[in-house]
């Protein structure tokens, strides 16, 4: 068997990896003989707008941990993925990389095809800025019919504040509506987007003097998991216990589903879907 190889530089492999595999001439760089495959130290360091010297040093395992920034240029210089760019910070800083706000893109079928198959439970995708990217049959029935709905409109905070008939929907409305305000602005800052969120605050600071007053609190919550009760206008008094998860590969979206607490709740969605 071959031994494994511990290295303590992991940083720096995985920088003269990336850096190999990438053409010099698709950068614009002379394409002359050159003793090892990629670019050169100094061409990325170009690139990432840093000192030859200092990338030099991250290579070699010098001069100790890089900062966030200078992680984020060399991760635009070597061309990373999302999924690359967040292993490039788990072994340079010991930690993932800050949520990058995306503006909406939209889900690959695979993934709406996730969504489908949790029918009977209502599921959801929704952004950084809790705007809904993707639902399945149960959300829209249960929910929101946010395919009736412009895509700029399919925002959960408009939902809590400017439909009445979300409002009406909500067990203990209030309550919700600080939960998702607190939630929201947690989100929204972790994903660096302040300037995406200006629009819409204003707008609902200026619609809902409700909002006005939560916004102003300053709280901050977590949206992980907890209890939903939602009075359906056909079924009545439904309970859920939801949870949120990070879709992998994609941080700046959040996969929202909410399971029938109760066997008789389970009966009751699916006999409207069916």
């Amino acid at each position: 068997m071959g031994e494994f190889v511990a290295t303590d530089n992991l940083l720096g492999s995985y920088l003269k990896d990336r850096r190999a595999k990438l053409d010099p001439a698709a950068f614009g760089f002379a394409a002359e003989r050159r003793r090892t495959p990629g670019l050169r130290r100094e061409e990325v360091a170009s690139r990432a707008n840093i000192s030859p010297t200092w990338y030099t040093w991250l290579e070699q395992g010098r001069g100790g941990a890089p900062s966030a920034d200078v992680l984020d240029r060399i991760s635009r210089a070597l061309m990373l993925t999302d999924v690359e760019r967040e292993h490039l910070f788990l072994i340079g800083l010991g930690r993932p990389p800050e949520v990058r706000y995306r503006k909406e893109e939209g889900v690959t079928p695979r993934l709406q095809g996730v969504l489908d198959a949790l029918d009977p439970s209502p599921a959801l995708i929704r952004t950084a800025i809790w705007d809904v990217v993707a639902w399945n049959r149960a959300a829209t029935v249960l929910l929101t019919d946010y395919g009736a709905l412009p895509p700029q409109e399919r925002n959960v905070l408009r939902f809590i504040f400017l439909d009445p008939r979300v409002r009406a929907a909500q067990y203990d409305w209030e309550s919700v509506a600080r939960f998702v305000v607190a939630a929201f602005r947690v989100d929204a800052a972790r994903a660096g987007a302040a300037a995406e969120v200006e629009p819409l605050v204003e707008e609902l600071c200026r619609k809902s003097p409700e909002f006005l007053a939560m916004w102003r609190d300053n709280d901050v919550r977590t949206h992980g998991e907890g209890a939903k009760h939602i009075k359906h206008p056909v079924l009545g008094l439904l309970s859920f216990e939801y949870s949120a998860f990070q879709v992998d590969g994609r941080p700046d979206l959040s996969m929202v589903v909410y399971n029938p607490a109760t066997a008789e709740d389970t009966q009751k969605i699916t006999g409207l879907l069916g």
